[in-house]
């Protein structure tokens, strides 16, 4: 055993469980949260038209009851860090569970359109907390040599319960003969849609007595011998686990806690490497992508396609998110990070480009012409495979890598909120924007693609390679 000026080394690194098969179940039961995330984010897609005729409202009304989702996942995703280090990782889900499945019911048997808003708030909380927890106790589980796999677990889970979402509710418009607001066992159709997601909020809620807390957490309030016995479970008997223990304690009590003064620079209120982040996450967002799992299929529909191909369409775009999301995985780490979000920087402006020109067709009988409605299906699906293949992992992972340790927790919870505000955005500005001319804002998507090529090249250092501490 060698030795270091902090005591024994307790060849974690090295770590092999003795059955990978039990970790990997720890990590899918964690994941379980962004699958919820997925599926709670995409699942309102089927709902928009539905809701918008039962409550006889505008687009701009319509927008906000679909985006005000997003205020609750912000102040989720800024005060799940907190509630975790108090309670544990383990209480935080089973809290974001309770949650979901309130949300699902509530928003499933709405007696009013304001009542609706507030279940989509609570369900958006219970988002902004899976997507701070979920990923935070993946890494805090993993042995070392299988973190990176493990840890993408959260993003595959995400871009699968989009993908559920639009199954279930091309399934449910089927039952309901293509209307809805057909009626199902007394329900329309929408409600349904919304409803089905009581039962993986359920499971994920069961799931979580099923596996164990957080060792770092149980370090932090002294239950040593509780965590020593999870690291045997996740990191093998292979290591020296009183050495491992006494690893983890003393790197929490070097850890500098990051606050929001640490940001703070001279010049432009933010230190430049903040205001990098920032610029990462909201040009994510603001190219559009959002738009592609919220109003897809009222976009569809707006241009003349039947309601039920409007939501198979919905489900293929899902698939191509797979698709691409599974390609980043494979070559984030074999390209690096700057060459993936160039390549789909140039991707997405072509591919909004041409739904922009496509979307500016008169339409004929209500539809667009032949010509351009294929071209606008095919640029649609053109668009979602580049940005998965790029901004929608890239991001994830330049954020984690790219700051200093001193800022990173702090730096990290700016730059993600500011990804909440721009969704929001987004996301509350469409209809009122298609409404006002379809081509254009598809013009203003491509424009802030284009716009983040100079931004990565002129800003944005590559991390592939790097280990954390080179960062600043």
């Amino acid at each position: 055993m060698t030795s270091t000026a902090n005591g024994p080394e307790s060849g974690a690194r090295a770590a092999h469980p003795d059955h990978l098969g039990h970790v990997i179940f720890i990590t899918a039961a964690a994941a379980m949260g962004g699958f919820l995330f997925g599926y709670d984010s995409s699942v309102i897609n089927g709902a928009v038209e539905a809701i918008r005729d039962r409550y006889d409202i505008g687009s701009g009304t319509l927008a906000q009851v679909i985006a005000i989702a997003l205020i609750g996942c912000a102040i989720g995703a800024a005060t799940a860090g907190r509630i975790a280090d108090r309670i544990g990782r383990i209480r935080c889900m089973q809290i974001a569970s309770v949650l979901f499945t309130a949300s699902a019911i509530g928003s499933a048997l709405p007696f009013a359109l304001w009542d609706l808003a507030i279940w989509r708030i609570i369900g958006g909380f219970a988002i902004g907390m899976a997507s701070v927890i979920g990923p935070a106790y993946i890494a805090e589980v993993s042995p070392p040599a299988y973190r990176g796999r493990l840890g993408s677990f959260q993003q595959a889970a995400i871009v699968i319960g989009i993908a559920i979402s639009q199954l279930v509710n091309y399934a449910v418009l089927q039952i309901a003969d293509g209307d809805q607001r057909g009626k199902i066992l007394g329900l329309e159709a929408w409600q349904w849609m919304l409803g089905v997601m009581v039962v993986p909020a359920v499971l994920y809620g069961l799931l979580s007595f099923a596996i164990p807390e957080s060792p770092r957490f149980l370090i932090s309030v002294g239950k040593k011998a509780e965590a020593r016995k999870i690291l045997e479970e996740v990191e093998g008997d292979k290591i020296d686990l009183d050495a491992r223990v006494n690893e983890i304690e003393t790197a929490m009590h070097r850890e500098h806690k990051s606050s929001f003064k640490d940001l703070l620079g001279n010049r432009f209120f933010f230190l430049p490497i903040v205001w990098v982040g920032i610029g990462l996450s909201m040009f994510q967002q603001l190219v559009g992508i959002n738009v592609a799992f919220y109003y897809s299929a009222t976009l569809w529909q707006s241009v003349g396609i039947d309601p039920t191909d409007s939501f198979f369409y919905s489900f293929t775009t899902s698939i191509i998110n797979i698709i691409g999301t599974v390609i980043a995985m494979v070559l984030v780490d074999r390209v690096g990070r700057r060459p993936l979000a160039l390549v789909g920087s140039i991707g997405m402006a072509v591919a909004l480009a041409v739904e922009a020109w496509a979307f500016s067709a008169d339409l004929v009988d209500g539809k667009l012409p032949t010509a351009q409605g294929a071209t606008a299906l095919v640029a649609a699906h053109v668009f979602v495979l580049f940005f998965a293949l790029s901004w929608g992992v890239v991001v994830w992972v330049f954020l984690g890598e790219m700051f200093p340790n001193r800022l990173r927790a702090a730096a990290l919870g700016v730059a993600v909120f500011a990804q909440w505000i721009a969704n929001w955005a987004i996301t509350a500005s469409f209809p009122s924007l298609a409404d006002w001319n379809l081509s254009g804002t598809y013009i203003i998507y491509a424009c802030f693609a284009v716009l983040s090529i100079p931004f990565v090249l002129k800003f944005v250092k590559e991390t592939k390679g790097k280990a954390l501490e080179e960062m600043g």
